[in-house]
């Protein structure tokens, strides 16, 4: 690493303090990171850098600090990028102990930069919210009231507060007239936790809704808790709004997102905001992912508003850039762009679009390196080599992913840990890796085949060409070569969280507040 640049934690202070573009990259798989790092850190896993980093770092000249905690993962970090042509990488300066030596605050879990704001919003505007109790009360009964769900509809399925419709966040401002067209009707807002129900709720009062609102006061976490059940499986959702509804609430969005301090743009000043080689200029759309898919401004990324207030740190990882947000609507840019806008990013929203501007259509795709050339088998080749001895198949997916199904016989890796993986699995005549479309398997199988002299292969369409193929799966832990470090076990998710660890993150929230006040660096301002 001697002829690596470092950068020091005083640096990295005075820039985040003058807001100067910086991007600070956690090299650790999801789980360590969550356990302790600086506030505005981006985790980008040296597993998965090249297929990240563009879109999260997209200008090559980007000031980059890269860390780890001592695993050895910086310098190998550092000459990646420097390779994939990032010109100011440096890494940091004793890794994540000399931040800690430093006197750099160390913050908990993920998207904190967002989880720490929402809790500032609370303290600083005293968002209403109610108990779980007062609000089964109210359902049960029968009260004139609406629960309407901020998070994402996959997690809203999962588990939610039983009769609840889900609407994700950017969406409420819109859609909110119509699910609660009485203006005596109470309209709660619930999430898993904390964040996106305060956002949400505070959202309605900044449009100046006439009805009451409130938060569920620690969301899914707080009912369960509370000892009442959740609902499993709903699918309520929002259907379209009229003109009219439309129209009012784009009124009510923009005249909140100007009270925020959110910039104007057009496309052609969109343009020259593009061609500023100096700054970082995020394109995001925050209409669903439907909508996107259907039509939408090209180079733009779909990025569901609530999601992109949510999880800022994923989406936009260098801190100081500029944020531009595009709807159809007038309502969602401009409710998201207000967030951001307190959050201290620089954000504009594109005005005056007309439907022939949304000319690009099908899901956004990450912008990626040249990918390593590799031996690739069919699944057909593969099949037969596993009726017989010698083949090892190695699965770069998601942990969650490999214990839903997977090949028959398969272990389980993460690509920056194959030494260690090396050391557990059984003697191989022939490696094949694979993940779900094996693009991340592509990338494996070149470091693998550095590691050792056996024959490495890729399993060609991945996971998903051997289930297209209708080939038999298999399911469960039972071949990690690693511990599953590759995603961080929140503790609002999922329906099986121990009451121990949801009281744990609850009493973690509380106490954001005080941390961002000693960390000093957030840029906060709650209008």
């Amino acid at each position: 690493m001697s002829n690596l640049t470092t950068r020091r934690y005083v640096d990295i202070r005075r820039a985040l303090l003058a807001r100067e573009e910086l991007a600070l990259i956690d090299l650790r798989e999801e789980d360590p990171f969550a356990q302790a790092h600086p506030l505005f850190a981006a985790n980008v896993a040296l597993s998965k850098l090249e297929i990240e980093i563009f879109a999260r770092v997209p200008r090559r000249d980007t000031a980059i600090t890269v860390y780890d905690d001592g695993e050895g993962l910086a310098a190998i970090g550092a000459q990646r990028l420097l390779a994939l042509g990032y010109r100011d990488v440096a890494v940091l300066e004793g890794g994540l102990a000399g931040w800690r030596a430093a006197g750099g605050e160390l913050f908990r879990d993920v998207n904190v930069p967002s989880k720490a704001f929402g809790e500032l919003v609370e303290s600083v505007r005293h968002t209403p919210s109610l108990s779980a109790e007062q609000v089964k009360a109210l359902l049960d009964e029968q009260a004139d009231v609406v629960v309407l769900d901020a998070r994402r509809f996959d997690e809203y399925q999962t588990m939610g507060i039983p009769g609840g419709v889900s609407v994700p966040g950017a969406e409420l401002v819109l859609r909110v007239a119509e699910l609660a067209p009485d203006p005596a009707t109470q309209v709660i807002v619930n999430c898993a936790g904390r964040t996106r129900s305060i956002i949400g709720a505070q959202s309605l009062i900044n449009a100046g809704i006439a009805n009451p609102v409130a938060a569920l006061r620690n969301g899914t976490i707080g009912w369960t808790l509370a000892g009442q059940a959740l609902a499993h499986g709903q699918a309520r959702q929002f259907s379209a709004v009229s003109d009219s509804t439309r129209s009012a609430a784009a009124h009510k969005a923009r005249a909140v997102a100007a009270r925020a301090g959110v910039q104007r743009i057009t496309r052609h000043g969109l343009a020259e905001w593009q061609a500023d080689t100096a700054r970082t200029t995020y394109l995001f759309d925050v209409r669903t992912p439907e909508e996107y898919s259907a039509g939408h401004l090209p180079g733009s990324r779909s990025t569901p508003g609530g999601q992109l207030v949510q999880e800022t740190d994923h989406f936009a990882s260098v801190r100081g850039a500029r944020l531009v947000l595009v709807d159809d609507d007038g309502v969602r840019a401009n409710m998201s762009a207000s967030w951001l806008a307190q959050m201290g990013w620089q954000v504009a929203v594109v005005d005056a679009l007309v439907a022939t501007d949304f000319v690009e259509q099908g899901d956004w795709q990450p912008p990626l390196p040249e990918v390593p050339a590799v031996t690739e088998i069919s699944v057909e080749q593969l099949a037969t080599w596993l009726r017989e001895d010698g083949t090892v198949v190695l699965d770069f997916t998601t942990s969650a992913n490999y214990v839903k199904r997977h090949l028959p016989g398969a272990h389980w890796a993460i690509r920056a840990q194959l030494p260690a993986a090396l050391e557990r699995l059984p003697h191989a005549e022939r490696y094949v890796l694979t993940c779900g479309s094996s693009l991340l398997a592509r990338f494996a199988a070149h470091d693998l085949q550095a590691l050792t002299p056996t024959p490495v292969y890729v399993l060609e369409g991945g996971t998903a060409r051997w289930i297209d193929a209708g080939l038999p799966l298999e399911h469960g832990e039972r071949r990690l070569a690693v511990p599953r470090s590759d995603r961080y076990r929140r503790p609002y998710e999922g329906t099986d969280n121990p009451r121990e660890a949801m009281q744990g993150y609850l009493e973690w929230e509380f106490g954001l507040v005080a941390q961002l006040a000693r960390d000093g660096t957030h840029g906060f301002a709650v209008a």
